[in-house]
């Protein structure tokens, strides 16, 4: 069978989750101490490092994108695309509108006053790939919730190839980016996390990569914030007899054909099902440009696993904590109270994982490889920066004034102590006198 079936029996499921977290593990690869020494270059030598690594790696120098050749790429494109990027923008700036957190205060009781700023970072950039990476949609996720967040200024950085995408450009005047500069690889995060030349220091950087990006934003954090280190992209479909096999296959293929380690798998409890889901994956994959991707990506990570119970196979979808998670059955919202691990979760026969990534409004940059069990998906909230209120009258502290006493010098922090009791004090002697 073109997509390998098993049965269910408590340990052949385990095999697929092992070997999906061995994927994951095999695509960073060993190339840190390559991307440490240019990160330390770029700090040390700033600009002139970051300009010998982009012609070495590049072909060019950086160089900033001009207002101009932004409206000239938008100009370019197909005012069929044009539109369907317009539609998309103002459904995600739509969505994280409507999750926008906001600054609030509350008043706990007498003279006691809390609450919590929240604003937007002052800066961030996006790392946006080159060549045949280039995804415009990618543009839009990323920047319209920073945009929504109040960000400051956004600076896009992407690699000058000999002809840069006019749809990824769009995407950016569209999207409001402030600055886009062309320049990529390890060295333009390395002069975003540090500042360099005309490239200033930013508080976060987001957006994917190759290995080595992603290697560079993992050294970053701690000196700016990421938004995550993404993996290899991922599938896994929940489906009963009820389901159409030739819109499942072709729902599992939309994500086999990212690269040969993405991974699709089926979870049923229909063999019926899972084999008419991999007849039809293998007829229609035939017909794709990217035949040899898909047959690699299906051959390594792709699989039907048949359940007798569809709780079962909720409990697996658990562990997997796959990026995209669909539900495909007859009553696919009875499932989601057992669903609780997964990037994103889409419900029936309507809702196909690529209408995430391009127009429902949802930010389609999402944990991968199990880290859906404690990440999120980019939203608003990852430009966000949150800060405590606290407001005292006298009195309402000389309320607490002894717990806190009594708590400090429990941990031996005396001057913690001393700094209350001394307001007190003070008062205490002057009506002595």
């Amino acid at each position: 069978m073109f997509l390998k079936t098993v049965l269910a029996d408590g340990q052949a499921e385990q095999a697929v989750i092992r070997e999906m977290k061995a994927r994951a593990a095999g695509a960073r690869g060993d190339i840190e101490q390559t991307v440490r020494a240019i990160m330390d270059d770029v700090q040390t030598r700033g600009w002139d490092a970051v300009c010998e690594y982009a012609e070495k790696f590049d072909g060019k120098t950086p160089y900033i994108v001009s207002p101009s050749e932004l409206e000239a790429a938008y100009a370019a494109c197909a005012p069929r695309l044009t539109a369907a990027l317009e539609k998309a923008a103002a459904n995600i700036r739509d969505y994280h509108e409507q999750m926008l957190v906001k600054s609030w205060e509350w008043e706990r009781g007498s003279g006691e006053t809390l609450g919590q700023t929240v604003r937007g970072l002052a800066r961030v950039g996006i790392y946006v790939p080159g060549g045949t990476a280039a995804y415009p949609s990618s543009v839009l996720m990323n920047a319209i919730p920073a945009r929504v967040a109040g960000v400051g200024e956004i600076i896009m950085v992407t690699p000058p190839t000999e002809n840069m995408s006019v749809e990824v450009l769009a995407a950016a005047k569209i999207a409001g980016v402030d600055k886009v500069i062309a320049v990529g690889g390890v060295q333009a995060v390395a002069a975003l996390t540090y500042g360099a030349g005309m490239i200033p220091q930013v508080d976060k950087i987001v957006g994917p990569g190759n290995a080595y990006v992603a290697a560079a934003k993992k050294l970053a954090f701690g000196t700016v914030d990421i938004d995550m280190i993404a993996g290899p992209s991922e599938v896994l479909v929940i489906a009963d007899h009820t389901a159409n096999p030739t819109w499942v296959a072709a729902d599992l293929l939309s994500q086999a054909e990212h690269d040969r380690l993405a991974s699709a798998v089926l979870l049923t409890d229909s063999m019926a099902q899972a084999q008419a889901v991999s007849c039809e994956m293998e007829r229609m994959a035939r017909a794709l440009p990217r035949w040899e991707i898909i047959r690699e990506s299906v051959a390594g990570y792709g699989c039907a696993i048949v359940f007798e119970d569809l709780k079962d196979a909720c409990k697996m979808a658990d562990m997997v904590a796959p990026e995209h998670l669909e539900v495909v059955t007859a009553a696919p919202r009875e499932l989601l109270p057992y669903l609780h691990n997964a990037g994103a979760i889409f419900l029936g026969r309507y809702a196909p994982e690529p209408l995430g990534d391009y127009m429902a409004g949802p930010c389609h940059v999402l944990p991968t490889s199990g880290t859906a069990r404690f990440f999120s998906p980019l939203s608003t909230d990852t430009f966000l920066k949150k800060t405590s209120i606290i407001e005292y009258t006298r009195d309402a502290l000389e309320g607490y004034a002894q717990d806190i006493i009594a708590l400090a010098q429990s941990e031996h922090l005396d001057a913690h102590a001393n700094s209350v009791a001394v307001r007190f004090a003070e008062e205490a002697q002057d009506e002595k006198r």
